[in-house]
Parts: structure tokens; C-alpha cells; sequence
């Protein structure tokens, strides 16, 4: 055949007659995959943040600032909510623990403002004036 004559397609093959290689087993596997795409799972889990117990600062509160008994109450729900935290009641712990913070943070004002009261009445010389 003469370089200069083109050749049609079907009469390439004739021509240039397709290699015939062995496939490896990996390719054979490949092959089957693409053939039969198997499901992809994807769990996805919500993310629930732990519940807080606000032990340290109801411990704090009942030894420093305890107004009217609220840092003492605060320590009784901050135990309550962290013994349903060791039960694996997360709901009645979380319940538990936004009372102790409430009862943390009234107690903790409270206590600040009776302070500053106290402290600017001594400045102003009504307390404790002779």
C-alpha cells in the first residue's frame, strides 16, 4: 500500500489489527464496578451539645455569694442535672442545668448589687455614722 493513499475507516482494522492484551484481575474488577455502581452510604449524625451542670459556679456561689439561698438552690438543681447526665437523661439534665444558670446568674447579681449598696453607703458615710 502506498503511503500517500488514504485509508477508510473500515479497512483500518485490516490494516493495523487491534492488540490483544491480557486484562489483570484488577481491571476485570474495575470494570464489573463501573458496570454495576454499588450505593454509597452517608450517615450523618446531628450534632447535640452536652449538657452543662454549672457544678463549679453553683459551688462558688453557695460559699461567696449566697443571696436568699440562691447559690445553695443553684447547687441542688446543678446536682440534680448532673446526676440525669450520668443517667443518660439529656433533656431532664439540660432542664436541670438552665435552672441552676438562671438560679447562678439572680444569685450572682443580686449579691453584686447588696454589695455595691453596702460599699456606697459606707463611702457616702450613712452607714455606720456617729
Amino acid at each position: 500500500m502506498d503511503t500517500n493513499q488514504t485509508v477508510p475507516l473500515g479497512q483500518i482494522n485490516h490494516i493495523f489489527p487491534p492488540l490483544n492484551y491480557e486484562q489483570h484481575p484488577e481491571d476485570l474488577e474495575l470494570q464489573k464496578t463501573q458496570e454495576d455502581p454499588a450505593s454509597t452510604i452517608i450517615n450523618v449524625h446531628s450534632y447535640e451539645p452536652p449538657a452543662k451542670d454549672f457544678l463549679v459556679w453553683s459551688v462558688f456561689n453557695t460559699l461567696y455569694m449566697n443571696f436568699c439561698c440562691l447559690g445553695f438552690m443553684a447547687l441542688v438543681f446543678s446536682v440534680k442535672a448532673r446526676d440525669r447526665k450520668v443517667v443518660g437523661d439529656l433533656n431532664g439534665a439540660r432542664s436541670y442545668g438552665s435552672t441552676a444558670k438562671c438560679l447562678n446568674i439572680f444569685a450572682l447579681i443580686f449579691s453584686l448589687l447588696l454589695t455595691i449598696l453596702l460599699i456606697s453607703l459606707m463611702a457616702t458615710g450613712i452607714m455606720f455614722a456617729t
